[in-house]
């Protein structure tokens, strides 16, 4: 009897630029690659923006903007509707409550990224120590 296919992943920002650049650097490991091996990857929305943001603020040709878009449509996104957008407003207010950053407003995107792992029932990977102790979130770390 074969296993049940592994359950989709939530990737940060910092996560989807690692494996974006290996991407364009074949061989290159990243510290994430035995932790999403195998698995879907899901982002937020927020994490899109914030890659096209990067890719426009380092100012890339039309060539790797493509390349972007197409490496961006292997990936499923989550777009902010219904059951995350209330779970990031409810985040922002447990988190505030608790005194943990991710309830100040410089964490918007981390906050959606969380949001979107938790309204997805789905781990989060991430180094990014502001995910520590979000209430209910499952994070993986290479740490």
């Amino acid at each position: 009897m074969s296993e049940p296919p592994a359950r989709p992943l939530v990737i940060d920002t910092m996560v989807a630029s690692a494996l974006l650049r290996r991407e364009r650097r074949p061989g290159e490991a990243t510290p994430y690659d035995s932790l999403v091996r195998g698995r879907r990857l899901v982002v937020s929305f927020a994490t899109v923006a914030e890659l096209r943001f990067g890719a426009l603020n380092a100012a890339w040709g039309d060539l790797r903007m493509r390349a972007l878009s197409r490496s961006l449509s292997a990936l499923t996104v989550v777009e902010p509707a219904g059951d995350v957008v209330q779970g990031w407003a409810e985040l922002r207010v447990e988190c505030s409550r608790l005194g943990h950053p991710l309830g100040q407003k410089v964490h918007d995107s981390d906050r959606w990224i969380a949001a979107t792992a938790l309204a997805r029932d789905l781990e989060l990977v991430s180094d990014d120590k502001v995910f520590e102790a979000v209430p209910n979130l499952r994070l993986l770390t290479d740490r």
